[in-house]
């Protein structure tokens, strides 16, 4: 279960920091710039990030405000379904461990993994403590790769370094974002709008070890 859990936490959100930079222009509130209002019925896009000193592949797909799934490298599928409020449950499959671990979002934040499902589904994870967010000033550097479509950017600065985020007021995703010296650490590659069939979030989890983290968190 812990091994599971740890993926969840992992793959739940990508958020980019780095080292140094200047002093940062006033701020704008967080979920003011990157907010999931007016978002596409479906999403479907395709990133590739950096993480563990490796590069990762990652599929979204975004049904409403429903469900949302993730699948990275091949080797761990996260499936949320909204329920009341801003509550969800979530499925963690490990292909390689066979494993299936089910949780709810309040028994996350039980364990401390402070996921909200903004963060499962938009790229970025609330910042925790002080941050500055604007608009970024001067060029953006030309070496950056292109974007399937447009956006703008922000930099986010926080202690420790700067998130440049070429944020899309379209599709409610970050399409590219580069840390403190402005080298790539998440890069969406294709994405589509088009309707997603309801079979898409069909888990099947058979054969698999079925872990009940609810359980074992409101048993301690």
């Amino acid at each position: 279960m812990a091994a599971a859990l740890a993926c969840a936490a992992a793959y739940a959100s990508v958020a980019a920091a780095g080292t140094g930079g200047a002093a940062p222009a006033p701020t704008s509130p967080f979920d003011a710039v990157f907010t999931a209002t007016g978002e596409p019925s479906f999403l479907h896009a395709t990133v590739m990030f950096a993480g563990d000193g490796a590069v990762h592949r990652m599929e979204l797909w975004r049904d409403h405000e429903r469900r949302m799934l993730r699948t990275t490298d091949g080797r761990i599928t996260t499936l949320a379904t909204r329920t009341q409020g801003a509550g969800y449950e979530l499925v963690v499959l490990d292909h390689r461990r066979r494993t299936s671990t089910r949780i709810s979002r309040d028994n996350l934040y039980r364990i401390g993994a402070f996921t909200d499902w903004f963060d499962l589904g938009h790229g970025l994870r609330h910042p925790r403590g002080g941050y500055r967010l604007a608009r970024t000033e001067g060029a953006v550097p030309g070496t950056l790769p292109a974007t399937p479509t447009p956006c703008r950017w922000f930099d986010l600065s926080q202690t420790g370094g700067i998130a440049h985020i070429c944020w899309s007021d379209r599709d409610k995703l970050p399409l590219l974002i580069a840390d403190t010296g402005w080298r790539p650490v998440w890069r969406v590659v294709a994405i589509d709008r088009a309707v997603i069939p309801a079979q898409r979030f069909a888990l099947d989890d058979r054969d698999y070890v079925h872990n009940d983290a609810n359980r074992d968190v409101e048993g301690d």
